[in-house]
């Protein structure tokens, strides 16, 4: 396990943002491994710091019907090969003061989502693994208000924490990014993350499977670093039509380096005009 997530997101000799990339959720062992190995590639030259991101289970289903995994220790064991096999830390989803338990024995980040943002049980389980924990910013709350979810976790004896913006429900059907709240949430003193592809879904279809708008991930992700988001969120899939979670909003992965390799030039705009 990696000792100190905060040290390796900052480990950029460019000042470059840092990247969380993935799968929704794990579907198998050979597409994991593909992904993170396409993407720790594109990562390594363009010197993004790079965590791997795969739910080994979705929780948060509209249907009953729909995929939730191939098994929680299946998937947690392929996050280990992943995180083993490139020498990269792995990020997963929690729901549970058990699953913080069992799952830090496989990952470095527990992930909070963001309906479960304001669970006290959940954030301090989390923080006792003493792994690094990421908060998703619920739909519902103001930038503002995630100061008690990160004191929680430190209050718990953990200060490896970050935030990750999600975006914020426009009616029943939309999200929209307040980028007024990404410099808000770094007044916690914890990095902060734009979640790009969740930011696009459009949830609450009639259909019961979630929608989203992928032809905005380039136009939310360089509003992102313009602002100054300390890292990005991106899930991303070889083919996109046929993942088996949240495909309406995924980037496809043959697009990654030409996304990534923009958004560094940006971002070494960026760092200079500020410097």
């Amino acid at each position: 396990m990696m000792n100190n997530i905060i040290d390796y997101l900052k480990s950029s000799s460019t000042d470059n943002f840092f990247l969380f990339a993935g799968p929704c959720v794990i579907e198998g062992e050979q597409m994991a491994l593909d992904i993170a190995g396409k993407v720790s590639e594109i990562t390594s030259r363009l010197n993004i710091p790079y965590v791997f991101k795969g739910s080994y289970r979705k929780a948060n289903r509209s249907r009953i019907d729909s995929f939730t995994g191939i098994g929680d220790i299946e998937a947690l064991k392929i996050l280990r090969k992943v995180r083993e096999t490139f020498n990269i830390p792995v990020v997963t989803d929690i729901h549970s003061v058990d699953e913080a338990r069992m799952a830090a024995e496989y990952v470095d980040v527990l992930q909070i989502p963001a309906f479960l943002c304001r669970q006290t049980d959940l954030l301090v389980a989390a923080a006792e693994t003493g792994r690094f924990v990421n908060i998703k910013k619920g739909q519902f709350l103001s930038p503002e208000s995630m100061k008690f979810a990160v004191e929680k976790v430190r209050d718990a004896g953990n200060n490896q924490v970050a935030v990750t913006e999600r975006g914020t429900t426009f009616g029943y059907q939309d999200l929209v990014v307040d980028y007024r709240g990404i410099p808000e949430m770094q007044k916690n003193g914890c990095p902060v993350i734009l979640d790009i592809t969740h930011s696009l879904q459009q949830p609450n279809q009639s259909a019961g499977v979630t929608g989203g708008r992928p032809d905005l991930i380039e136009t939310v992700a360089k509003a992102g670093i313009a602002v100054g988001v300390d890292g990005i969120f991106i899930e991303t899939h070889q083919n996109p039509a046929v993942a088996k979670s949240d495909g309406a909003n995924m980037l496809r992965l043959d697009l990654m380096e030409q996304l990534l390799e923009r958004l560094t030039i940006l971002r070494q705009a960026i760092v200079k005009i500020n410097s």
